[in-house]
This record gives C-alpha cells, structure tokens and sequence, in this order.
C-alpha cells in the first residue's frame, strides 16, 4: 500500500525543524499529502485552576496570556511551513495530482486548530498512512511526546519519529527489530511499502529480546514472498540493557530507518522500569518506525 497522507503534529517551531524537513522529504519521495497540524490551547482548559485559591483576575491573565502564545506560536509555524514547502517547491493547499492525471503530486497544508491535543492528534491520525512526530528531545516542548502517544496508543497508525536533524535519506538500509510479538509485526506490515524499495534490509533479534511467536527466520520467509531478501543479524544486550544492544548494532549497520513493535509491556512499567521502547526513544539518532 503506498503512502499518500502524512500527518504531521507540530508543536512549537524548536521541534519542528527536523520532523518537517522529515515530511517534507518523504512527500516528495511517495508523492504524497502533508497535513501539518498545530494544536492550540483551549483557553477554558485554564478555568479549572480557579478552584485553587487563584483570583478571577489572574485566571483571565492567564487565559490571555496562552492566547497570546498559542498565536504566536501558530504564525511562527506557518511561516516555518511556507519557507520549507517553497524550498522544496511543494505545492500547497489540497492534495493534487500530475499533469497526467495518474500519479498523485507532493503536496501540503498548515492547519492551527483549538483544542485537546491529544484527542485531535489520534482522531486525525486515524485517517492518514504514516504520522511524522518531532523527536521527543529535540525540544523542551512535552507535546511532542504527547503527540506520539496519542498515535500509538488511540490512532491504530504507524507513528514515524523523526530524527532530530534534517536527514540526508530515510528507508535505504532498514533495520528491523523483531521479537515475534503482534507489535513487531504490525511494524513490519506499515514498512512493507519502504523495503520493496530498500537497498538493504536487515532483520535484528536477540535472545534477551524475543518473546513468544515466531522467530526471525520466518519473518525473513515471509519477506521472501512479498520479494524482499533480508540478512538476519543476532544482538545482545550492553549492561543488560536489550535497547542498549539494539542500538549499537543498528548504528554498526549504517540503518538510516529502525522499524519495531513499541510497549510490549505497558506504559507504565516502561517507564517506572524502563525498555526497549523508552531506550530508543530516548537515544535513537536515526528515524524509527514505531507501531503497537
């Protein structure tokens, strides 16, 4: 299945950078449409703190105040958005199609929305192919992380990471890591469309990773039905840390794409006790691939 809409939250200009170089890059490559989606503040999200001992006067302060900002900072974001989409020469406003009608154009648009950035993210995710998420470090703004959880955990959708630069290529060599668990194969089904085209694909697994399923020889069979020819490489873990490992040999192997399964486990115990999921999301330079 091709890609034809990427979404992609944005939170403050500082995050943005990257994750739309990101988007930007990978429309053109799919000829695909970006939606770059701004979330604002609903100002009345700021009455509740009336009710502890703040007077009516700072209340309306302080709506005023996340007004100002969240407009401020949506003017910012679309002039970010009309710079980079006219370097690149990516034409904006509704999705449009080649002069021959057939093959479906790059295209973008900015759009800055009222509301809870979490329920419009997921709902908006649900109708789109890929979500393009700013790097959750990249910035100091959380929105960024909460923008990827809203996708993994209410969208149904992959959620790609952008890495915090601008990468030079994203799917030529693919990494994947792969566990046997119904996360990591709902990876591998949204990278299906990047490794038919990938020069090099590499499946990753480890002893300390693996859970119950099926191994990866047999994700590599499966591969060879669809025409993909993958190596299988083992890992191990560094100081008992399996995304520790992962990393290290993703990097060994030059991937400029990670594709994996996230929280096997739950949120919570990831990150009361850490895991694979949280490791790499908090030390991963390339872009990844996240599905749950």
């Amino acid at each position: 299945m091709a890609i034809r809409k990427i979404l992609l939250p944005l939170a403050g200009v500082a995050s943005a950078r990257g994750a739309l170089s990101t988007a930007l890059m990978l429309a053109g490559r799919w000829g695909a449409h970006v939606h770059a989606f701004h979330v604002r503040t609903d100002t009345r999200d700021v009455a509740p703190l009336a009710g502890e001992g703040l007077s009516g006067a700072m209340i309306e302060e302080m709506m005023a105040s996340t007004e100002k900002e969240g407009h401020s900072e949506a003017r910012a974001l679309a002039a970010l958005f009309e710079a980079e989409t006219g370097a690149r020469g990516i034409a904006v406003g509704a999705p449009v199609r080649a002069a021959d009608g057939a093959v479906r154009a790059s295209s973008a648009r900015f759009e800055s929305v009222i509301g809870r950035e979490e329920e419009l993210v997921a709902g908006e995710a649900r109708l789109s192919d890929l979500i393009v998420v700013p790097h959750p470090k990249s910035a100091e703004e959380v929105a960024s992380a909460d923008a990827l959880h809203a996708v993994l955990f209410d969208s149904g959708r992959p959620a790609l990471i952008a890495p915090a630069g601008v990468p030079e290529t994203i799917g030529a060599r693919i990494a994947i890591a792969w566990n046997g668990t119904a996360e990591s194969a709902s990876a591998v089904a949204s990278v299906l469309p990047w490794l038919a085209e990938a020069e090099q694909v590499r499946i990753f697994h480890s002893e300390d990773y693996q859970r119950q399923g099926p191994g990866a020889d047999r994700l590599a069979g499966f591969l060879e039905l669809h025409g993909i020819a993958a190596e299988i490489a083992a890992f191990r873990a560094i100081d008992r840390s399996v995304g520790a490992g992962l990393l290290a040999a993703v990097t060994e192997y030059g991937a400029d794409l990670l594709a994996m399964g996230a929280y096997s486990h739950s949120r919570l115990r990831q990150l009361i006790l850490g895991g694979v999921t949280r490791h790499v999301l908090e030390h991963a330079t390339t872009a990844v691939l996240m599905n749950r």
